[in-house]
């Protein structure tokens, strides 16, 4: 339960950072985003102590630790698979073209407007 009403704390306090920069229209644009930033610092501090919170923040760590494990394609592989995609479209467009194009002379000439 203490969970739920700190998140709900956290999302009031984005609410009010979100509500103070339209409020402070009249104000310099650097305080109304300093204000929208602290807000949003104070929410993610409160929502750090909650359960969700904790997890939420695990499961980002984990995703970065994954992301380092992944074996990223040289520049050659990249270049070379690039090629080969721009290729492939270009000989389906030109398929579909021919297609397109035969199928509408077929109708032309089922229609008796043919050649």
């Amino acid at each position: 339960m203490t969970d739920k009403i700190k998140l709900v704390f956290a999302i009031l306090l984005l609410a009010a950072g979100i509500a103070g920069f339209y409020l402070l229209s009249e104000q310099a644009l650097v305080l109304r985003v300093l204000v929208v930033l602290a807000s949003m610092g104070l929410a993610t501090a409160v929502a750090w102590f909650t359960a969700p919170g904790k997890q939420f923040f695990a499961f980002g760590k984990d995703s970065w630790t994954e992301t380092k494990k992944v074996v990223w394609p040289t520049r050659k592989e990249t270049l070379q698979t690039t090629g080969v995609v721009f290729l492939l479209v270009v000989v389906l467009a030109i398929f579909l073209w021919i297609v397109d194009a035969s199928l509408m002379w077929a109708v032309k000439l089922l229609m008796g407007q043919g050649d």
